[in-house]
């Protein structure tokens, strides 16, 4: 695990902050998806851009040319995601759920039932880059998922929403 330290001087008193860096459990498939898409921005995109940006300069003035500026905001918000890309990719734990798992762990596909409620609701616990076309995705690092990673069937849990606000699930089924 990566750990980048700063130091920062404000009125003679020297502040150090660490940041650890998060690691992100991903199934491979999703890491396959996400090294696919890094190594697309870092050689096709920025290619493309490079020739967005020497398009919009060839039309002159660049303090008044939309195209231009338009293109570099572009360049910035693909950098951004590159960036992301690769923190995700370089502290990526690669996690399968094991078949026939009694417990929540990351990769689960959990259906809860909320108190008061009848109909259960199937989520997918694991990292928000997990896509999955007709489930939600619920991160380990959330109070839900907390609360339900380690748990079984028939287990009932109590969280407490960003809000404030106490809720309680009822587990009804696990799927890998």
């Amino acid at each position: 695990m990566a750990v980048k330290r700063a130091v920062y001087r404000a009125a003679d008193a020297a502040v150090t902050l660490v940041a650890v860096a998060q690691t992100h459990h991903l199934s491979q498939a999703a890491f396959d998806r996400l090294k696919a898409e890094y190594d697309d921005l870092t050689t096709r995109g920025r290619i493309e851009i490079a020739r967005k940006i020497e398009t919009a300069r060839e039309l002159g003035d660049l303090s008044e040319n939309g195209d231009y500026h338009a293109a570099k905001e572009e360049q910035g918000q693909m950098e951004g995601r590159i960036a992301h890309l690769a923190a995700m990719i370089e502290n990526a734990e690669i996690v399968e759920a094991p078949e026939g798992s009694e417990v929540v762990g990351p990769g689960s596909i959990v259906a809860i039932v909320y108190e008061d409620d009848e109909t259960p609701e199937r989520y997918l616990v694991g990292s928000i880059e997990e896509r999955h076309d007709d489930l939600e995705v619920v991160s380990l690092t959330s109070p839900l998922g907390e609360a339900l990673l380690g748990r079984s069937v028939g287990d009932e849990v109590s969280y407490e929403t960003p809000t404030g606000m106490k809720l309680t699930v009822t587990i009804v089924e696990i799927e890998r």
